[in-house]
Order: C-alpha cells, then structure tokens, then sequence
C-alpha cells in the first residue's frame, strides 16, 4: 500500500513530463542523449526545504549551495546500485566540481557518518562531500520513491530534472549534458 502511494505521488509529480532521452542534447564535440530514465522538467519545479548535515555536524538545506549547480544524489551504503554508482559521482565531482558545480551525495544511511566515512575510506572516494540525513525524511520530502535518486538542481535551488536508479556520472554522454547546461545557466 505504502509502495502504491509512492508511485502515485512521484506520478503525480513528474505529471507529464517525458523522459529527455528522446531529446538529443548538444555540445561543442558532438550531440549526446541522456539515459530514458532522465526525466528533465519543461519548467524548473520549486523544491521543499529539507535539512541535512554535512560530516561534521552541521546543519545545512538546499540554500546552503544557492548560486551553485547542484547534482543531489539520495543514496546509502546498503544499496548495491548506490555503492556501485559512487566512484562515478567522485570522478564526476573530480571533473567538474567547482564554485558553479557540485555533486551533492546525501546519505540516508541511520548509522550515521561513520558508515559513509568508511564506505569513502573502503572504495577510495577522495571528492565527494559526507552529507547524511539519518532520518530519511529528506527522501520523504522530496518524493524519492527508490534509491538511488538524482535530482539536476539549478543556481536558485530548483528541481530542473531527475533520474530514478543508478548512472554512470563519469560517462561522456552525462558529462556532456552536464557541461552543456552549465554553459547554457
């Protein structure tokens, strides 16, 4: 039941939009596509505050990156496709994090910082931020109805898309449309 009113919800939300993957995106080297399961919105969609923290403690939201391209990634430790997903999200970060781009990975995992501090330590992830929120109720918040989940968020901490399940962050195609959009905010 609970299952049934999450897909309704998320339904509800994306309401219409088609997935980009039919939409060619272009960049200067050449036209990519992006995965079907990329749903970019035809208007940019407020977000509800959530509140996190990052791995030290302190308290952050979403307008704690304002003025920054943000790449939200919902993931745990205990999810294969999100551990599998994560050293491409650290290459992503490497590649294109700066002060108009960052990868945002937020763990829901309830043992707290020091399973993701581990998890970083075991696979080598030298890029990414620890930001965790053990209560989950950011996932909640945002309609994230499976894990992994991405959302695109522009400079005004708006949803401008989003991507149920795992990707390939560093691939050329996503790296592409990523610069493209930088380029075009």
């Amino acid at each position: 039941m609970v299952a049934a009113l999450a897909v309704t919800a998320v339904m509800i939300y994306i309401n219409g939009d088609k997935p980009s993957g039919a939409h060619p995106i272009s960049d200067k080297r050449a036209a990519t596509m992006l995965p079907r399961s990329f749903v970019m919105h035809e208007t940019p969609r407020p977000l509800p505050e959530i509140t996190f923290e990052d791995g030290d403690g302190q308290a952050l939201t979403l307008a704690s990156f304002k003025g920054t391209t943000v790449l939200l990634n919902i993931w745990a430790t205990w999810c294969v496709p999100c551990r599998e997903e994560m050293p491409t999200l650290d290459a992503l970060q490497a590649e294109l994090g700066g002060p108009d781009f960052e990868v945002v990975p937020l763990s829901v995992d309830r043992a707290g910082p020091g399973v993701v501090r581990k998890f970083y330590t075991e696979i080598g992830i030298r890029n990414l931020g620890l930001y965790i929120d053990a209560s989950m109720q950011a996932s909640f918040d945002l309609a994230a109805v499976g894990l992994p989940t991405t959302l695109l968020i522009d400079p005004e901490g708006q949803e401008l898309g989003r991507l149920v399940g795992p990707a390939e962050w560093d691939a050329p195609e996503m790296v592409a449309f990523l610069k493209t959009h930088l380029t075009s905010n």
